[in-house]
């Protein structure tokens, strides 16, 4: 058993959001210290080790720190080691996302590329961690095991993973499998001192982090395999594991400054926050950021998003009143966080400081967000891949936020925001633009529609269709669409359907269906009728109009899997 004056370390080769993971160790009531140099691997009892975006940029960071060989000496040493997605793969052999850059080779396997054919790429969201060897021996031994639970569900965001095939040795350092769609993946290891997963537990409400409590206050080491063990008996194979993937269930929160410089909770009618001007023109207030996205957390929302939609341009970036909020957010709050707007290059008022996009989204990140939405720049990016295109260019030059994001983080990271229109035209012949035919008629009867994007906040229209930006910004390296719909904001009618297909059709990275939701039914709608892989609201949440439990008790009695167990139980 582990004992409470065992020091605790967090490696950090400069991933993304590590300030959760602290968070989640300060919850559950311990400290945790950085390691900031090779002789601070001595000074550890156990160290975490978590990790976001690319192989390849994990390892470069590990060997450019000198980390690699103490790293290696620590494990040697028999203490306690807990790897977290990256963190994980980096102990295998190698990654194919990173060809040429070898990995730890501490456990045996390699990372590869999920295939893409019949399933959105990246594996994105909550899905289940069955335990593949029939009798643990920790736990025929009296000692500790890592604590997953049968039947919760995990965080998962990842492109690449090591495939489950239950044969050999495997069952010996596997601990737990997953199934998404037609593979099987490993997503935890455990072997003698070494343990990891492939979901994020910071990230996975009550269940996470009852596993990371697990590997902090017990010592999770796994005795050489008996006899019993060694063969296959007892050991589940690939299509004994089961998909647990769920829809899920985000709440999203627009964030502005109102008159009065307070920064709110608003919501628009077709992207217009203020009230009438006989109710007084002013922004519409539904609450405090941090307070709303807590009670959401609470209600058992899958994902929080704040989609900031005031510049705050008169102000150095560090002093941006987001950063704040993302800060107090992830101290309370233990599912993926978004944050939207402003990720693109900026220049500090005073003309001295200049921050890139990556800069930006890497200062979101260090503040608690775990992916960055890109609205207005996205849309510009995909017209100078097409522009690119046209004049036989390589249109992928590495030089848009998009891709050099991407490359630094990992695609999950990267989240598309669309905000496009309905234009109705008589006749696909009528445009040069992707057109869909719909059920709903234009103004004057037409029968065809194509759906323009636009940027600034819906205030202007670009000669770009959906099609063309989501297919650009996916090639770019972007992980996911958060698809909008400017015709159906806040009329709680319904999701745009026609548009949502369309898009799901064209792209196969996951999509999260957004505006126009108004009651229970629009949820499993969109999701039978579209197939995607998220499904947000924000007003009707914000008014308590229709509550996250029952958009849930609605989508499992409708069949949809979904996260049902609460993630706000008190932790004993």
């Amino acid at each position: 058993m582990a004992t409470s004056n065992q020091k605790l370390y967090l490696l950090d080769y400069g991933a993304g959001n590590v300030r959760s993971l602290l968070n989640a160790v300060e919850k559950l009531g311990h400290t945790i210290e950085y390691i900031r140099s090779a002789s601070d691997f001595d000074k550890a009892d156990k160290i975490i080790f978590p990790g976001v975006g690319a192989f390849g940029y994990a390892m470069k960071a590990l060997r450019e720190k000198g980390f690699v060989e103490p790293l290696r000496a620590f494990v040697e040493s028999g203490r306690p080691i807990m790897g977290i997605c990256v963190g994980m793969q980096v102990m295998l052999e190698g990654s194919d996302e990173s060809p040429d850059e070898p990995g730890l080779a501490i456990l045996e396997g390699r990372v590869r590329l999920f295939d893409n054919t019949a399933k959105a790429v990246p594996h994105m969201g909550w899905n289940g961690a069955q335990v593949v060897h029939g009798a643990s021996g920790a736990a025929a031994a009296g000692g500790a095991v890592p604590c997953i639970g049968k039947d919760a569900r995990y965080y998962f965001v990842h492109s690449y993973g090591l495939a489950y095939t239950g044969e050999a040795s495997q069952p010996q350092t596997v601990h737990t499998a997953t199934r998404y769609g037609d593979e099987t993946i490993v997503s935890s290891v455990w072997k003698r001192n070494v343990f990891g997963t492939q979901f994020h537990p910071e990230k996975s409400g009550t269940a996470g982090l009852a596993l990371l409590r697990s590997f902090i206050e017990t010592d999770l080491i796994r005795p050489s395999p008996s006899p019993q063990e060694t063969g296959s008996a007892g050991v589940l194979l690939p299509r004994d594991i089961r998909d647990s993937l769920s829809v899920r269930v985000i709440a999203c929160l627009d964030v502005r400054a109102n008159d009065q410089g307070d920064l709110v909770v608003t919501k628009g009618d077709q992207y217009d926050v203020r009230v009438s001007a006989s109710e007084g023109g002013h922004v519409r207030n539904l609450g405090k950021p941090v307070d709303l996205a807590t009670r959401y957390y609470a209600e058992g929302a899958d994902e929080i998003a704040f989609l900031n939609i005031t510049s705050f341009r008169n102000m150095p970036f560090r002093d941006t009143p987001m950063l704040e909020v993302l800060r107090q957010a992830s101290r309370c709050i233990f599912v993926p966080l978004t944050i939207g707007g402003g990720v693109r290059d900026i220049v500090d008022p005073d003309g001295l400081h200049k921050w890139t996009a990556v800069d930006v989204a890497g200062e979101y990140f260090r503040s608690g967000a775990d992916k960055v939405s890109i609205g207005s720049d996205a849309v510009y990016a995909a017209e100078r891949y097409w522009s690119r295109v046209a004049e036989g260019l390589d249109p992928l030059d590495g030089s848009t936020a998009i891709e050099q994001i991407a490359e630094r983080y990992g695609r999950q990271a990267v989240v598309i925001s669309v905000d496009p229109r309905r234009v109705y035209v008589a006749s696909p012949e009528s445009t040069a633009h992707h057109t869909v035919k719909t059920t709903i008629p234009g103004p004057n009867g037409e029968l065809y529609c194509w759906y323009q994007c636009t940027v600034k906040g819906g205030r202007e229209g670009r000669d770009t269709d959906v099609r063309q930006l989501v297919t650009a910004c996916a090639a770019l390296g972007a992980g996911e669409i958060l698809l909008n719909c400017m015709d159906r904001d806040g009329t709680n009618s319904g999701y745009d359907l026609e548009l949502i297909a369309d898009v799901k059709g064209a792209v196969s990275i996951p999509v999260i269906a957004s505006s126009g939701a108004g009651a229970p039914d629009h949820f499993s709608e969109v999701v039978d009728k579209t197939g995607v892989e998220a499904v947000l609201a924000a007003g009707i949440f914000h008014r308590r109009e229709v509550p996250i439990s029952a958009v849930k008790a609605h989508l499992s009695e409708h069949g949809t899997p979904v996260r049902l167990e609460s993630d706000t139980r008190a932790l004993s």
